[in-house]
């Protein structure tokens, strides 16, 4: 219906809109510029998404294990396929309302357009990567931690000292690779890849002494890929909450602080935390490089 602008009438009419405004726009939840919270805009089943009445994750293929089995994120194994479904779930989206994109790992976080509503792949939270895209709070507690053939000088390292003087590798773009430059600080430019398939046959092949990844992992490549090499230990936590793994979204999505809720209330019933224990190798005995 099409109101005439009479003076009196517009003013009423604008105060009551703009209180309306206030109260049921989707608020920012920071200055990523995420929506916030409220009823209004978090209506189960009903969110802002890139295709009505469907969610979209991204994710990198190969889709690794332990965080996805059988390289099939859609299968719900694995901890981040489990996390992905019951964000979903909690956000009002049923398994068969999930969808999957390939997305390759840098391409989460850089800047521009994102055709998946939020993607999952073991990605950290950091500053710089806010400058990009927008992300949910932590889903994991994550540390980085060195794998070296069994018999190698890395091998033998019970200090970060110890790690300076090896060949190391890593994926490219990942804290992994962060933690090499700016806390170990090797004497020898590190072996960058585009992929961590390619950094475990560089270990393999002794083309590398060690790689870099995160702990989790570490521990899956040690007893099921390269069984000749082992965790040598795990670096400690950074920053005032650590390291955490984040759904990243894009800068601009509406959804963001719907899924920032949904993340905070899994946490809050135990639903990580079961989902860590069902999943996630235990980590307890890794040493602390220091």
């Amino acid at each position: 219906m099409r109101l005439a602008y009479r003076p009196a009438l517009f003013a009423v009419c604008a105060a009551v809109l703009g209180c309306a405004a206030v109260g049921c726009a989707p608020q920012d939840a920071s200055s990523e510029g995420a929506a916030g919270a409220g009823k209004a805009s978090c209506a189960r089943g009903k969110l802002d998404t890139v295709t009505a009445g469907k969610v979209t994750v991204g994710t990198d293929k190969p889709a690794y294990a332990p965080w996805f089995q059988d390289d099939d994120p859609a299968n719900g194994k694995g901890f981040e396929s489990a996390v992905a479904y019951a964000v979903a779930d909690r956000l009002g989206y049923p398994r068969s309302a999930v969808t999957w994109q390939t997305v390759p790992f840098n391409n989460a976080f850089a800047p521009g357009e994102k055709k998946f509503d939020f993607d999952i792949n073991q990605t950290s939270i950091s500053a710089p990567r806010k400058q990009a895209v927008a992300f949910s709070s932590g889903y994991y507690a994550v540390r980085q931690a060195v794998v070296a053939l069994k018999g190698s000088k890395a091998a033998k390292a019970k200090s970060i000292a110890d790690l300076k003087g090896v060949r190391l590798g890593a994926q490219v773009g990942t804290t992994s690779l962060d933690v090499i430059n700016d806390t170990i600080r090797p004497h020898q430019r590190p072996a960058v890849y585009q992929k961590n398939d390619f950094a475990k046959s560089a270990l393999k092949n002794h083309q590398v002494d060690a790689i870099l990844i995160d702990l989790p992992t570490a521990f899956f490549i040690t007893s099921t890929e390269v069984k000749d090499a082992k965790v040598v230990g795990q670096f400690a936590d950074t920053g005032a909450d650590g390291e955490q793994f984040g759904l990243v979204l894009d800068k601009q999505s509406r959804i963001t602080g719907c899924v920032r809720a949904a993340v905070d209330a899994l946490r809050k019933d135990g639903t990580l935390a079961a989902l860590e224990k069902k999943w996630l190798a235990d980590t307890a005995h890794a040493p602390v490089l220091k």
